[in-house]
């Protein structure tokens, strides 16, 4: 992650406020790469994170280069990998102790009540129709039948977004030294 800057250029920006400007990094410039990206048409892949992995592992994986871990932050729109990259187990349940002070406790509060509308099934051309699922108050989910409804627990919610958060979007080698082009040209 420390590589993603060292690229940007430099303004000249008054930080104090004190008529003393100095020059900083202008971070401002990561929404030009993201338009930049988005203005190009690529083909992104997709890649499941395994548990501990960080994105300059990842990097290094796909592109042979741990330094180009920025560049999947960005395509992911990943802002703070501190939080909102895949967590470890072991951090996992460092976060669910601080958020809800134990995991048993997390694992007995309730996050919100589902009704089932239709089970995940899969066509005879395996195309696959996820689960559909509607949130509904305590009332509506007492009223529904075993099999049509769900309680989704803490645990459970944050586990969902844990596992999200695993799949992430990457761009081919091959068409990797067209966006560091691109990327070059946003900082001329």
């Amino acid at each position: 992650m420390s590589y993603y800057f060292n690229s940007f250029p430099k303004v000249s920006y008054d930080v104090k406020k004190n008529n003393n400007p100095q020059n900083v990094t202008n971070i401002m410039l990561r929404y030009k790469l993201s338009a930049a990206l988005k203005q190009r048409p690529l083909a992104y892949y997709n890649h499941s994170v395994e548990d501990g992995q960080r994105p300059d592992n990842v990097a290094f994986d796909l592109y042979g280069i741990s330094s180009y871990s920025w560049i999947l932050l960005l395509i992911n729109s990943i802002h703070d990998p501190n939080y909102e990259w895949p967590l470890s187990q072991r951090s996992f349940e460092k976060f669910l102790k601080g958020k809800y002070n134990s995991i048993p406790e997390s694992m007995s509060t309730v996050h919100e009540y589902r009704k089932v509308v239709n089970e995940q099934s899969i066509l005879f051309d395996q195309t696959i129709i996820p689960k559909k699922i509607l949130v509904v108050d305590e009332t509506t989910y007492n009223t529904l039948s075993t099999s049509a409804r769900e309680i989704i627990y803490k645990y459970d919610y944050e586990v969902e977004l844990n596992d999200e958060r695993r799949n992430i979007l990457y761009i081919p080698l091959n068409s990797l030294t067209t966006v560091l082009s691109d990327i070059s040209e946003v900082f001329e």
